[in-house]
């Protein structure tokens, strides 16, 4: 008889594109949760949670870089259904709105936190696995909504720790690109595809630059690990004209620059409609002058933009409603500083019908080679009027905003605004198993304190207690405290040791410290009064 093959054993590895997540960086991320909830709350929005799998029918084909709906997801046959892990938190939210349409208050205003998956090529910060945090308006087609939304989302960043400097709320509108595209020759059904090419190409700006922008504008691009994306293959003066919008940032800096050259050289031949992406524009040096400044940039965009849509009817109605915006967050003293209008912004998913915003953080941080870099964006949204509407027949406006939870908790590590070395629980060791009971009762003590105060996190060592230097290593290794010692010495004397172990770090990290050497590290203190000063380590007063 063959000897039967021995089964492999199964490789210990986290899926490529997926991660793991401990202690510290659980507990950072729920706290930002938390304070990200409060903001949405305070709002007005409520709590939604929606089921991680929906069907593909009901996802839809809005995933970005993907060409057909099941490609992008993780899909599987049921029942001669299609099943996919969500991808995203607003394609399930149009299923609720139009599933619950008749007992839902309209509007509808929500907030959902989870993870979504896309099953996209993973790259270095880029998982198929990630949270969001979402809040959308359902059934206004005011653009007071998306103003909200803008405000909102700035509010939130400094809540959880982004201070005013560090980042701006960036805000433009699909519908002027419409216009772009109308004055390029891309509007109607027979170029819808060719359109979606040319926004995900816009919205690749950052990562690609322009030189990118424009292949994958025309026949295409080969990246650096030679994969092929194919472009939307729009010949020369229709990439002329896009490339005016996506470049409208630089342009509308030299101009302003020229401005300026004029306020401090008065005799000097700069004319503010100088540069050569738009001889068809015409700024007087009076009016550019008057929108110098840093909160009337937006203006001074707006009017560039309607230099780009000419007499587009959509293009015209999405600068108007720019404006509109721009004009409420000015009511509500949110300045240009903070939120501004940006033509770059366009958004990568099909399904954004007007405003589109993007919140950007502009500090620096070092990346794997120690170059400067700017963090870039950590949220996102827009405008989908026509999301619900795939349900019901019915137009059904709407407009929200996702923040990437996992960027945004990196950007404040980067800050040094989280700690990661989370203190772990006070250890309360074993050295005598006979007395386990007892060990119990202390960490009952600490859990839920006697006197009423705050409950103290705790547990007990429950590897082999035979070696206590172990038990020291394992409070160590989970960065406790605090270790509580007792043997049969101390239980026939009714008393406590209470090892710092704050303490016995810091003289470890440098020895040489005077101002903690003559310090005691360790304490006897009679057994009713273990809490107390378990307590006063913890709130450093032992330190003082």
């Amino acid at each position: 008889m063959a000897k039967q093959k021995k089964q492999p054993r199964p490789k210990a590895q986290t899926p490529k594109g997926f991660r793991d997540y401990f202690g510290a960086e659980v507990t950072a991320r729920a706290d930002m949760l938390r304070k990200i909830a409060g903001v949405y709350h305070r709002y007005g929005f409520d709590a939604l949670e929606t089921s991680a799998v929906e069907t593909v029918e009901a996802l839809g084909k809005f995933l970005p870089d993907v060409d057909r709906p099941n490609e992008g997801v993780f899909a599987w046959e049921e029942d001669s259904d299609w099943l996919a892990l969500r991808y995203d938190m607003t394609a399930p939210l149009a299923r609720v709105a139009a599933q619950y349409r008749n007992d839902l208050p309209s509007p509808y205003r929500r907030y959902t936190m989870g993870p979504v998956w896309r099953n996209e090529k993973p790259g270095p910060g880029r998982f198929r696995q990630f949270y969001q945090c979402d809040a959308d308006t359902v059934g206004s087609g005011s653009v007071a909504a998306d103003a909200e939304i803008c405000a909102m989302l700035a509010d939130t960043l400094e809540e959880v720790g982004i201070p005013r400097g560090d980042y701006v709320i960036r805000v433009n509108n699909r519908k002027v690109l419409n216009g772009v595209m109308e004055v390029a020759g891309l509007s109607g059904d027979d170029k819808e595809a060719e359109r979606g090419i040319v926004l995900r190409a816009i919205d690749k700006l950052d990562r690609l630059g322009p030189d990118g922008v424009r292949a994958l504008l025309g026949e295409g691009r080969k990246d650096e690990s030679g994969d092929f994306t194919r472009g939307a293959g729009l010949n020369e003066a229709q990439v002329d004209v896009v490339m005016k919008f996506v470049l409208a940032n630089e342009e509308i800096d030299k101009r302003l620059a020229n401005v300026k050259k004029m306020e401090d050289n008065p005799a000097s031949s700069f004319s503010p409609k100088a540069g050569p992406a738009l001889d068809a524009a015409d700024f007087s040096a009076a009016e550019a002058k008057n929108v110098f400044a840093a909160e009337q940039r937006n203006k001074f965009v707006c009017h560039y933009l309607e230099q780009l849509v000419g007499d587009s009817e959509v293009g015209s109605d999405g600068i108007k409603e720019l404006k509109v915006i721009e004009g409420l967050l000015s009511a509500a003293n949110y300045s240009a500083a903070r939120i501004k209008i940006d033509p770059s912004v366009v958004r990568g998913l099909g399904y954004y019908t007007g405003p589109v915003y993007e919140a950007e953080l502009t500090f620096e941080i070092k990346d794997e080679k120690g170059r400067p870099r700017n963090f870039g964006s950590v949220a996102g949204g827009g405008r989908y009027d026509d999301l619900v509407k795939r349900f019901t027949g019915q137009e059904v406006p709407a407009t929200g905003v996702s923040i990437g939870v996992d960027r945004l908790l990196a950007a404040l590590h980067a800050k040094g605004r989280i700690d990661t070395s989370a203190q772990g629980p006070v250890i309360v060791t074993v050295m005598d198993r006979d007395r386990m009971a007892d060990y119990q009762k202390m960490v009952a003590d600490l859990r839920k304190p006697k006197d009423g105060g705050e409950p103290i996190r705790a547990e007990v060592y429950l590897g082999n207690p035979k070696n206590f230097g172990n038990q020291l290593k394992y409070a160590d290794k989970r960065n406790s405290p605090v270790a509580i010692i007792a043997g049969g010495d101390e239980f026939d004397k009714g008393v406590v040791q209470i090892k710092d172990l704050i303490l016995g770090a810091e003289i470890a990290k440098n020895a040489t410290l005077e101002e903690w050497k003559d310090r005691p590290s360790q304490y006897e203190v009679l057994r009713d009064q273990m809490v107390a000063k378990v307590r006063a380590i913890l709130d450093g007063r032992n330190h003082d």
